[in-house]
């Protein structure tokens, strides 16, 4: 497929001193004159400014990615191989609705040729767009979405942007097995969302829940096949680059080890970062956080250890007996990582079990005769 159409070349000139001996700029193949071979990357940058999602009847002028762009190409590449190329800027389509099929089109291509896409800028019901691209595979698909806010509004005046997890919801055919949310505040939340979450079984986390330990939240990415990122979910100090302006969030920090944990995922397929306006970040603070997380998203996926066989000497198992339902866990423990894992058994016979990510807190409440909150929500999804 000739990908080079939906997309808009680079400026040359923008980057002609950012390739120095040791930067990513001087490893990444990127569409200036002739269109990169995605086939054989790894990893592929998107930019996009489409910004309708908002309820702007035109497309923005600023391209959100050309400043994020600036940044990581000046940094310095990690000791590992990188095989990374940069699409250039895709053409917004000329509705909304026409945007959203292009991107998964895209997604859809790149993640079937083992590519993983990085999509930069646009609002964030451009996810809607990025799930899409996973219909192809005809399975189950997990989801995570960082954002301060829960966009699944009911009301049809709201832009886009306020209610795209409704459409990923109401698409059909559904192939959504989990939705997790991370870093919200209750305070920017409907209880009524938040009733949906906890019927549909779905996992939410407040940003306080983060800050008390972020690495509880790496078995909640490492489950997911994309993730999703809203600029807004970090604290203005950090990036400022978003309205309104919000005092309270993630750190920078915080959001580098998300997508740290994102990119040593075997699982993890594609990463968009949704609602930076360029507009707002006069110092490319913003820029720099943003180039930041992306950096750790790539180290991460390099240093991946294909934890995938279980059954395999590479993981220790684990069996915690019960005295009622269920009559045992099973844990496996990778040697290599120490990561977890849990199965899960189905309420139905007809159903076969599932081994999902969990932590080493879930082990030691299992072993107290507790079943894991994750568990009980697992089994309630698979039935």
């Amino acid at each position: 497929m000739n990908l080079s159409i939906f997309f808009e070349p680079l400026n040359e000139d923008i980057f002609a001193l950012l390739d120095k001996p040791r930067t990513l700029g001087a490893y990444i193949g990127r569409f200036t004159g002739k269109f990169p071979d995605w086939r054989s990357a790894d990893i592929a940058l998107i930019g996009i400014n489409e910004t309708r999602g908002q309820g702007e009847e035109t497309v923005a002028e600023m391209i959100p990615a050309r400043a994020v762009r600036k940044k990581l190409y000046s940094m310095h590449k990690g000791a590992g191989r990188c095989n990374i190329v940069d699409l250039g800027n895709l053409r917004p389509g000329i509705t909304l609705d026409d945007t959203y099929l292009r991107l998964k089109e895209i997604v859809e291509v790149l993640i079937s040729h083992n590519t993983i896409p990085i999509i930069i800028g646009g609002t964030h019901d451009l996810e809607y767009g990025q799930y899409m691209g996973y219909e192809y595979l005809e399975r189950a698909v997990n989801m995570v979405t960082v954002d301060s806010s829960v966009d699944m509004s009911e009301d049809n005046d709201v832009p886009a942007n306020k209610k795209q997890l409704r459409q990923i919801l109401m698409h059909e055919p559904n192939y959504l097995f989990s939705l997790g949310q991370i870093g919200y505040q209750s305070y920017l939340v409907d209880p009524e969302v938040m009733a949906t979450f906890e019927k549909l079984h779905f996992e939410a986390y407040r940003v306080g829940e983060v800050h008390r330990s972020v690495q509880e939240m790496e078995p909640v990415v490492r489950l997911a096949d994309l993730l999703t990122f809203d600029i807004s979910a970090i604290r203005h100090q950090d990036a400022p680059g978003y309205t309104p302006a919000n005092p309270f969030g993630l750190t920078g920090e915080e959001a580098c080890q998300l997508c740290w944990y994102a990119g040593l995922s075997d699982q993890m397929t594609s990463l968009g970062i949704y609602e930076y306006d360029p507009a707002q970040d006069s110092q490319e603070l913003t820029a720099m956080t943003i180039a930041t997380m992306i950096w750790y998203f790539i180290e991460g996926f390099y240093h991946r250890k294909n934890e995938t066989e279980f059954s395999s000497s590479k993981f220790t198992k684990y069996a915690v007996a019960f005295s009622d339902n269920p009559e045992r866990m099973t844990f496996y423990k990778s040697k290599a990582s120490e990561k977890w894992w849990m199965e899960v058994e189905p309420l139905s016979d007809e159903k076969s079990p599932r081994i999902v990510p969990c932590s080493y807190e879930d082990y030691l409440q299992a072993i107290k005769g507790e079943v894991p909150n994750r568990w009980i929500l697992t089994q309630a999804r698979i039935g």
